[in-house]
């Protein structure tokens, strides 16, 4: 094994090459930088992603999320099912439109909200489900789509992590109400900011472009309430770019956790469900045989990036806590067990063969340290 002094893997490495940067550069010499025909080129070219679905761009995975909850009209009295083992713009979203989060237990293998929590979790002021595709594994929509079916919900599927995974064949952010995506410069693919929200209903695509800029379809004529959440055409310039590669990048990202899962022997590598396409944003593995912040120390002594998404359940956050400063009543074991041992390791495509076997050999190494 490498020693200390190895050359360090970072966890994610964000590609911005010499084709995002010429872009950027075309667009900023054309002087149409906002919301202008790069934007709309990225909207119809990400459609081919979602089964050809209507696509509106926003400045913020964020911001694809809470527009939806306003474009669908949920407010103060609503409640929204969502996990609590997510990202907290999850949450931060149904807060933001007034709604609060309902949050259910997870799947203990793919990290994504549990079928039969859900329909547990049904009271009759529930309007929406949000399924998180944790990771770039989906959740079980076919299950989620029929509780929603059952009982009139809305479902927002927040898939920020998890661009071209699918489930059946079918990719995410094409099953729901709507899908949410992000481009954060970290996510499998960038625009360095900004975000995506696909439907099939025109007529909710509508309402989003009007919210995204300030109510307006035409100069003036404000018809709704919105906000600027516009995406600038810097940003669909590179997201345009970026897409483009997203296959083969995805197709590196699976190619790198398959030899992972073929090395690593001392944690839990992370399972796939049955007619599943990871699309593996993070490699999450579970430190069961030891310490994981010892494994974790023992990794960056070692070289080898790391990180643990997420170390505090969005319930136990300060925000979400009761007025009293302590989590409310959930129930929610599984959760609590996913953030006391869930270690993600480097699996981006710019990792050598070298790379991926040292990361094996260290996970290994790690994987039983106390």
């Amino acid at each position: 094994m490498p020693g200390l002094n190895a050359e360090f893997i970072p966890p994610a490495r964000p590609v911005i090459g010499e084709a995002e940067i010429e872009a950027a550069v075309r667009v900023l010499r054309s002087g149409r930088v906002v919301q202008g025909p790069e934007v709309a080129a990225f909207e119809e070219e990400f459609g081919e992603l979602v089964a050809g679905r209507h696509c509106v761009a926003v400045n913020s995975g964020t911001s694809a999320l809470q527009l939806t909850l306003m474009a669908l009209g949920f407010g103060p009295g609503d409640e929204i099912i969502v996990p609590s083992f997510s990202f907290a713009a999850s949450a931060n979203s149904i807060r933001l439109v007034g709604a609060e989060p309902v949050f259910v237990d997870i799947e203990p293998g793919s990290f994504c909200l549990a079928p039969e929590a859900v329909a547990a979790a049904v009271t009759p002021r529930t309007v929406a489900i949000m399924p998180v595709h944790l990771y770039g594994h989906p959740a079980a929509m076919d299950k989620i789509m029929a509780i929603a079916e059952k009982h009139g919900l809305a479902v927002v599927e927040d898939a920020a992590q998890a661009h071209g995974a699918s489930l059946n064949g079918h990719p995410v952010g094409a099953f729901g109400t709507a899908g949410c995506f992000s481009f954060y410069p970290t996510k499998n693919m960038h625009a360095l900011e900004g975000g995506m929200v696909t439907t099939a209903d025109a007529d909710l695509a509508r309402t989003l472009r009007l919210l995204r800029n300030q109510g307006m379809e035409q100069r003036y004529a404000n018809e709704v309430v919105g906000a600027n959440m516009r995406m600038t055409d810097v940003a669909a310039a590179i997201g345009r770019v970026q897409l483009r590669q997203l296959g083969d990048w995805t197709e590196q990202r699976r190619a790198n956790a398959k030899v992972l899962d073929s090395k690593i022997t001392a944690m839990v590598t992370p399972p796939v469900a049955d007619n599943v396409r990871h699309v593996y944003h993070q490699y999450t593995v579970r430190v069961t045989d030891g310490d994981r912040d010892a494994a974790q120390q023992r990794l960056t002594e070692l070289g080898i990036g790391n990180a643990v998404y997420y170390p505090t359940p969005i319930h136990r956050l300060k925000p979400y806590l009761t007025a009293e400063g302590k989590p409310g009543d959930w129930d929610l074991p599984e959760t609590e067990r996913a953030a006391a041992e869930v270690v993600s390791l480097p699996v981006h495509p710019s990792l050598s063969a070298e790379d991926l076997d040292r990361i094996a050999e260290g996970a290994n190494a790690a994987g039983g340290a106390r």
